[in-house]
């Protein structure tokens, strides 16, 4: 199974989550808000084979960080994966666009001279001006939407620019997201969580409930789980070739 985008240590109790994973054999993607989160966080899960943890700084955050630029610049060539980063265009973080612009075209800038890196990208509100900035460094690496919430005529132009997806249990719950995920390309998709903050009832979703992911895409494609888990297990391979 795998999970590409969860937030590990903002779990309550990360070295639990961290010991599930591992032990059913998740491949995690353990992404972070900050630079500054970046080296504790990949120290959490040292020991662990399958998780890797990507270097972020995420749009909601970015007008109270971009101090932290440099940071991630120093820390970028020890980092294969970058995320979470992104543009958020929803009402309440609106106001700090600037400086999520400002955050996200400096990243991809640095991925770019840095050869490079497999992205995890936040789009709420904002696909259009996220493929836009992707557009204009085609070198920062392989992009990946995690959670994309989009227009139908938006997925196509993602798709268009040879952009990935992450989909997770929270968004096969509503008809919209199944609608999403089933014009998708299969073998640009991987599963995710978006735990602790995606949540099932009262509880955090887990890497450990990737396997919902599963099953609601054997349910879209009509198709048995094992297929579904042989063609992740592909693309997943294949992400790790960049």
């Amino acid at each position: 199974m795998i999970d590409f985008h969860c937030h590990l240590d903002l779990y309550p109790e990360p070295s639990r989550v961290i010991s599930a994973a591992d032990k059913a054999g998740i491949y995690v993607l353990s992404v972070t808000t900050t630079p500054k989160a970046w080296r504790k966080t990949s120290s959490l899960a040292s020991n662990a084979k399958r998780i890797r943890t990507a270097l972020g700084l995420h749009p909601q955050l970015a007008h109270e960080r971009l101090s932290e630029l440099p940071l991630f610049e120093a820390l970028l060539p020890e980092a294969k994966y970058v995320g979470e980063i992104g543009l958020d265009g929803s009402a309440e973080w609106r106001a700090h666009s600037g400086a999520q612009r400002q955050a996200f075209e400096t990243i991809l800038k640095l991925c770019a001279r840095n050869g490079g890196r497999v992205l995890s990208i936040h789009s709420r509100g904002a696909v259009d001006e996220v493929l836009g900035c992707l557009r204009s460094e085609p070198d920062a690496g392989v992009a990946i939407f995690h959670w994309f919430s989009g227009s139908a005529a938006q997925l196509r132009r993602a798709i268009d620019q040879n952009c990935w997806f992450s989909v997770g249990p929270a968004m096969l719950r509503s008809a919209k997201g199944r609608a999403i995920i089933s014009a998708m390309p299969r073998n640009r998709l991987v599963t995710e969580t978006d735990g602790p903050f995606a949540t099932q009832g009262n509880r955090c979703l887990e890497p450990t409930d990737s396997w919902q992911a599963v099953r609601g895409l054997a349910s879209i494609w009509q198709t048995p789980e094992s297929d579904v888990v042989t063609a992740l297990t592909e693309n997943l391979r294949r992400l790790g070739s960049h």
